[in-house]
């Protein structure tokens, strides 16, 4: 089982500070030194996203993926149609730098696993016929909580141009499993042991490209009102608050200044042992959300394949 779980998702970007902004409102910890801004999520001591400033478009540069066994990757690589890349500049080359054959450079880290998320108390709920939360209001007044911080990154999903092919090389290649997919539309990888429902996932686009990264929150509560701060704050595209059906995490996703998108989610499934799991093709209509409201238009646009029409969008949207 090779790959164990998510670090970090690297983009290239027009203005850092722009970036810095958008994810600090939507809770993460900054540090900038000169053009790279380095997110975390409170209570974590290492980075989950990284931005490189002055870039003329934003673009995905790397992902970064917990794993181990690297030499043994390495010879995967090759024989299932990628290949062993330098690290790029600015970037530790101790470790493994590979290129799937689309060229989507993804970075794998054989790094002890970050400490075990503080439980908390368990969402719950009064159903029929089990009345677990007695004598007490569910809600506080809306003043008394806090801004949503994110736990932890839960997954990345990216763009690609050829889904089954992406897959192939993450579990030939890189030794994960494919948890669900809707066609050859969308697929969701996962770790093979203790995982989320899927680690990275790809929507089929003209090219690679970055679209979301998702992550963890205390519970739905936290997600719909995190969401609903941050759309406020940055008032540009949303979708939520939802469920998905393949993961079956609650939702809302709010988009960047490119155009790609943030997620907060709690309540995902989890793979304990890929081997007992069974993967299920779904129909498109429950590819994206169980329920929830209507998709944005351009929630599945790769803007990094057509970054004119973003400028497009962005320039319609301005008021006169």
């Amino acid at each position: 089982m090779p790959v164990l779980g998510p670090l970090s998702f690297t983009l290239e970007v027009p203005s850092l500070d722009e970036g810095v902004t958008f994810y600090t409102d939507a809770g993460l910890v900054a540090d900038v030194e000169g053009d790279v801004g380095r997110l975390r999520c409170p209570g974590q001591e290492r980075e989950s996203i990284v931005l490189l400033g002055g870039y003329p478009r934003k673009r995905l540069h790397h992902i970064s993926l917990r794993a181990e066994q690297l030499d043994d990757m390495a010879a995967k690589t090759l024989e299932h149609g990628g290949r062993v890349a330098a690290a790029p500049r600015g970037f530790e080359d101790n470790d493994l730098w590979v290129e799937d054959p689309h060229g989507m450079l993804i970075h794998l880290s054989d790094r002890p696993a970050d400490r075990e998320l503080e439980a908390v108390e368990p969402f719950q709920v009064n159903a029929p016929g089990l009345t677990v939360r007695k004598r007490r209001s569910a809600m506080l007044p809306g003043a008394s909580y806090a801004p949503a911080k994110p736990l932890r990154l839960g997954h990345i999903l990216v763009f690609s141009p050829d889904v089954p092919a992406s897959v192939a090389f993450m579990t030939d290649a890189l030794g994960m499993g494919l948890a669900d997919r809707a066609q050859d539309i969308i697929a969701f990888c996962c770790a093979r042991k203790d995982s989320d429902h899927h680690v990275v996932a790809f929507a089929k686009s003209p090219g690679v490209g970055f679209h979301h990264g998702s992550f963890m929150v205390s519970d739905p509560d936290t997600v719909g009102r995190g969401g609903r701060a941050l759309l406020a704050k940055v008032k540009l595209g949303d979708w939520g608050f939802g469920r998905h059906t393949i993961g079956s995490n609650f939702f809302h996703y709010i988009q960047d200044p490119w155009g790609s998108w943030f997620e907060y989610y709690s309540d995902m499934d989890h793979i304990d042992d890929y081997a007992l799991w069974t993967p299920t093709n779904y129909q498109m209509e429950d590819s994206l959300a169980n329920w929830g409201p209507d998709v944005p238009h351009d929630f599945v646009h790769n803007y990094e394949a057509d970054p004119r029409a973003f400028q497009r969008r962005s320039n319609e949207t301005v008021p006169a």
